[in-house]
């Protein structure tokens, strides 16, 4: 089974960020915008959610934006075109719910920007008017930007620096535009979990309608560990069958924050040993 996983195609889009396609014809035929799969790189490897960013289901292949951060994005990173991942699962987790809302935001950050991409290119098809926002800490790390472009009806860009678009964070930009009378009647975000929750607080004062693609930490992605807890709204739901999109304004940042620390200090010691 694991030579259905062979890497077809390798790129980098930035400095440490890759760009895989995988194939995987079962995948590719079901998949759709919003989805994930869980890959474990060999036998000795966990278990750690990637989005679905594309697929072909007549070439039979998915792909695949990660960055390399830790030790199995690393070793993923390290494979080569023709080498096999042992194992990928999906596709996983809600698809987006779609229909003419008439003028979307999308905001991407890091690499949040590769989940952005898919609802883009559904919300264009579905007949809806969309401005993107794309976001990184500089003009290296802007990720899909020719791609994005084409398919978006305005794109805005966004860096800390300064060193392409406007200097400051997506949320500012968002903010800019509804404060110059834009009216949008669906916002959609991701990425880091401060620019979600930034986002958040943006709309929060007009109530437009916000959604967010949670990426809290997940090993089965089938709802069985409990790994991937968040609270909404006052309830606990699991980002992988609940999810991962989610109400922005119910969503505990806070609490995902701090889940998301839980396992800092074993991932170092992976990362360096």
């Amino acid at each position: 089974m694991a030579q259905k996983f062979r890497i077809l195609k390798k790129d980098a889009l930035a400095p440490g960020i890759k760009r895989i396609v995988v194939s995987a014809p079962l995948i590719a035929r079901k998949a759709q915008a919003g989805q994930f799969v869980i890959l474990r790189i060999d036998e000795r490897g966990e278990r750690f959610p990637l989005t679905l960013v594309d697929w072909n289901p007549e070439e039979g292949s998915i792909v695949l934006i990660f960055q390399e951060v830790g030790a199995s994005t690393r070793k993923l990173g390290s494979l080569e075109v023709g080498d096999y991942v042992e194992d990928i699962v999906g596709p996983l987790g809600n698809p987006t719910e779609v229909e003419k809302f008439g003028e979307v935001a999308v905001v991407g950050g890091g690499v949040g920007t590769a989940l952005i991409y898919p609802w883009v290119r559904v919300l264009k098809a579905a007949g809806n008017r969309v401005v993107t926002i794309l976001g990184a800490r500089n003009a290296s790390l802007l990720l899909l930007e020719d791609e994005l472009r084409k398919i978006s009806d305005e794109l805005h860009i966004s860096t800390d620096d300064g060193s392409k678009g406007f200097k400051g964070f997506t949320a500012d930009v968002l903010k800019s535009l509804l404060e110059k009378g834009k009216k949008f009647n669906l916002v959609m975000a991701a990425g880091p979990v401060p620019m979600m929750r930034a986002v958040a607080e943006v709309t929060r004062p007009y109530n437009i309608k916000t959604v967010v693609s949670l990426n809290p930490i997940m090993v089965d992605g089938t709802g069985m560990c409990g790994g991937c807890r968040v609270s909404v709204g006052g309830e606990t739901k699991f980002a992988c069958v609940d999810g991962p999109e989610f109400d922005a304004h119910q969503v505990d940042f806070r609490e995902l924050t701090n889940r998301l620390r839980t396992y800092i200090e074993e991932e170092t010691k992976a990362t360096t040993a």
